[in-house]
C-alpha cells in the first residue's frame, strides 16, 4: 500500500528529472500551505512572493539532492521565508524613499495570521486568520511553519534559526493563547 508520503517522494523524483506532471505533484500539494504561511509573516502581495518561491524552487530543484518529502518541505519554507524577508526588506526601502521625497503617504499593510489546528477545527481561514492576529509574530510564525507546513520541530528550529526548545515553547504558547481565546470557547460551545 502506498503512502502519501511515497506518493510525494515520487512525484519529487520525478520533478526533479524534469517531469512537469510531477512537479504539479508538489505544488498542489505544497502551495495552498505556503500561501498562508506567507500571510503569516505579513507579506503584503502573498502570491508574488509565492510565486517568487516556486520559481526559485524550480530553478534550484537540481540542487536539492538530500531527502524526501519532509525535507522537501523545509527547503521550499526556508526559500518562502527567505524571499518575504526580501518582500519586507524592498518594502521598507520603497516607503521610506516616499516618505523622504514627501510624495505619498505610505500604503496602509493588513497583515494576517492563519493557522489550522485542531484548536481552530471547524472555523473558516477567515475566522483562523483574525484569531492568529492575537498572537505574537514569534508564536505566529512557529504555529504556521508546524501546524500549516507540518514541518517537524527540528525543521522550524532550523529555519528559524532558533533551538528545538525555544520552538516548542513558542508552539505551546501560541496554542495555549489560541485556546484560552473567548471565540474559540464559544464555538466550542455550539458543536457540542
Amino acid at each position: 500500500m502506498e503512502t502519501d508520503t511515497d506518493g510525494f517522494d515520487k512525484a519529487l523524483a520525478r520533478a526533479r528529472s524534469g517531469d512537469e506532471a510531477g512537479f504539479l505533484v508538489l505544488w498542489e500539494a505544497l502551495h495552498p500551505r505556503l500561501l498562508r504561511y506567507l500571510q503569516v509573516l505579513g507579506c503584503d502581495d502573498v502570491d508574488d512572493v509565492a510565486s517568487e518561491t516556486w520559481l526559485q524552487a524550480v530553478r534550484d530543484l537540481h540542487r536539492f539532492k538530500k531527502g524526501g518529502a519532509d525535507e522537501f518541505r523545509a527547503w521550499l519554507f526556508t526559500i518562502g521565508r527567505h524571499r518575504a524577508v526580501d518582500e519586507a526588506r524592498s518594502r521598507t526601502r520603497y516607503r521610506d524613499k516616499i516618505l523622504t521625497t514627501g510624495q505619498a503617504s505610505p500604503p496602509q499593510t493588513v497583515h494576517f495570521n492563519p493557522v489550522e489546528d485542531e484548536v481552530l477545527a471547524g472555523l473558516s481561514t477567515r475566522q483562523a486568520v483574525a484569531l492568529v492576529a492575537g498572537l505574537s509574530r514569534d508564536q505566529a510564525e512557529v504555529v504556521a511553519l508546524r501546524i500549516i507546513a507540518g514541518l517537524d520541530t527540528e525543521a522550524v528550529a532550523r529555519i528559524l534559526r532558533k533551538s528545538p526548545g525555544a520552538v516548542r515553547v513558542a508552539l505551546h504558547r501560541g496554542l495555549r493563547t489560541l485556546s484560552e481565546d473567548p471565540r474559540i470557547r464559544d464555538i466550542e460551545k455550539v458543536e457540542q
